[in-house]
This record gives C-alpha cells, sequence and structure tokens, in this order.
C-alpha cells in the first residue's frame, strides 16, 4: 500500500523531503500558488503538516469550494501532489483550492488506544476550520468535498459519513471500506488493539457500520476501483449496501490495479464529479 513513487521509497527519508519540496518549488512556478504549511492540532497538541494548492480565484480574493484530499497508508502530504504534478493548473482551471493533509498510518479515525493519533478530529473540526479562517473558501458544506485514496478513501466515506453537516461531497478511490478482513495489515491494529481481542471495536471503526448515519440525498458519492486491486471485493461490497439501501451514488471499475497509474487517471473522473457538484451549488454570500 505504499503510494509514494520507487525514487521516494529507495531514498533516504531526508533526501526524499527535499525531492518533494523540489517538486512543489516546481508546481508553484507552474500554476497556481502552493502553500507548504504547518497546522497546529489542539486535541493531539502538535503540529501536522499540510500542502494547500490555492488557485488563483482565491488569490485574487474570490470564494472557491474546497476538495480536501487524503493519502494511503505510507503517505504523506506531498503524495497526492507527487501522484498528480497537474493538480496546481487543474485548481486554477476550474477555481477549486486543494487541501492535502499528513494523515501519517491513522486511517483517520481517533484511535481510542493513541492521543497522540486523533486524525478524525484534526481534519474535519481543526483543519476544516483552520482552512476557513485562512483563505476564501466557500464556508458551507456545499463548497466543501473530501475524497482519498486507499486508507484515505476509507477515511474520505469514514469523514463524511460522520461529519455530513461539513462536507457535502465525498468521493474514494482503491478505498479500504471495510477493514474487517484485512485485521493483520497496515498497522491498524495499533490504532485499535488486535481484532481476535477487540471484535466491537474494529465493527465500531469500518466505514461498512457507519452507512445508518447517511440517507439518499444526504451526500453526493463516487467510488472507484480497479479490477485488479485487493480491495476490489469490499468496493463491490460496498456499492451493493447503498443499493439495498437506496443511496444513490457513482460507481465505477475500471481496468488498473492498487498503484500510482490507477490513482493519476481515476483523480481525473473524481475532479469532474466534484466540478460538477461545486458548480451546482452558488455561495450565498456572493448575492449579498
Amino acid at each position: 500500500m505504499i503510494i509514494l513513487p520507487r525514487t521516494y521509497a529507495t531514498v533516504p527519508k531526508k533526501l526524499g523531503l527535499c525531492l518533494a519540496v523540489l517538486l512543489l518549488t516546481a508546481l508553484c512556478a507552474q500554476a497556481a500558488r502552493v502553500d507548504t504549511l504547518s497546522v497546529a492540532s489542539p486535541k493531539m497538541k502538535r503540529n501536522i503538516p499540510v500542502v494547500v494548492i490555492v488557485p488563483e480565484q482565491a488569490l485574487a480574493g474570490n470564494s472557491c469550494p474546497t476538495l480536501y484530499l487524503l493519502h494511503g497508508h505510507g503517505g504523506n502530504a506531498f503524495t497526492w501532489p507527487t501522484i498528480k504534478p497537474e493538480l496546481p493548473q487543474m485548481a486554477d482551471r476550474d477555481g477549486i483550492i486543494v487541501v492535502c493533509p499528513d494523515g501519517e498510518a491513522s486511517w483517520y479515525w481517533d484511535s481510542p488506544l493513541r492521543p497522540e493519533s486523533q486524525f478524525e478530529t484534526f481534519v474535519a473540526r481543526e483543519l476544516t476550520a483552520w482552512i476557513d479562517s485562512r483563505y476564501p473558501t466557500i464556508k458551507d458544506r456545499k463548497g466543501r468535498a473530501i475524497t482519498g485514496l486507499s486508507m484515505g478513501g476509507h477515511g474520505s466515506m469514514w469523514l463524511s459519513f460522520r461529519h455530513k453537516d461539513l462536507f457535502g461531497a465525498a468521493g474514494s478511490t482503491s478505498g479500504g471500506v471495510d477493514i474487517r478482513p484485512f485485521p493483520k495489515s497496515w498497522g491498524m491494529s495499533n490504532h485499535l488493539g488486535k481484532e481476535a481481542e477487540n471484535q466491537s471495536r474494529w465493527d465500531a471503526h469500518t466505514v461498512m457500520t457507519q452507512l445508518d448515519r447517511i440517507q439518499d440525498g444526504d451526500l453526493s458519492l463516487i467510488i472507484d476501483c480497479g479490477t485488479e486491486d485487493f480491495f476490489l471485493e469490499v468496493n463491490r461490497k460496498f456499492h451493493q449496501e447503498l443499493l439495498k439501501r437506496g443511496i444513490r451514488h457513482d460507481f465505477i471499475i475500471r481496468p488498473g490495479a492498487h498503484n500510482i497509474n490507477y490513482w493519476n487517471n481515476s483523480i481525473d473522473y473524481q475532479w469532474i464529479f466534484f466540478r460538477k457538484y461545486f458548480k451546482g451549488y452558488r455561495d450565498p454570500a456572493a448575492s449579498k
């Protein structure tokens, strides 16, 4: 589930960070403005890295919608700009602010075992409030969407279902939308305890058990997964459960595996989905 390019995975950590900074410097020269930030989390009592792509419309003071992009296990705040270097141009073209927080290996939960890993609160409450206070965002759920890959696909569904007051649209690409078939993988037991000894906790921390929180129309949803992805079966089951409940959503299966090539392509389709969603909403402040 490592999602950084091979060069990032095999070079020393400090050099990898330098490469990421150089990449973002190059992106800044191409389009929009790319801010690399350190955002305080009062709940975790520490700062978290965040990358924000600010389109020209926002730099001019115009209110813009915001798309939160969550990385997968093994990634960081630089992951999405690395996978999709065109993000600044896309943000400029469509007037969308892009926020890429570092979620570490958290699965975007508030861990019941680790007070230093409280990423549901950080992303859904602390970060959204921080971004809205410093950038010209549309401060309404209809101007705010969230998506992510792999662990981040689980995170985007988890956060949007549990915080639909904040997010009006959500996506998942190659998402681990049910964690229970993978009890020994990706460090999840570090946050939840061993699955065999904490079954109820694992049940309570998977997206599949959060569906009672939403009804049809609460969220605009897009879900996709590759035909060769090890998460394909849990995504099929997630899709079927949404259908059973009558919750409309876009569901796409296309050729591809759990890798960068798939995500570089899939974000294009999700971007179109969110652009259409945002286009259907006009900032109420603009009419005042």
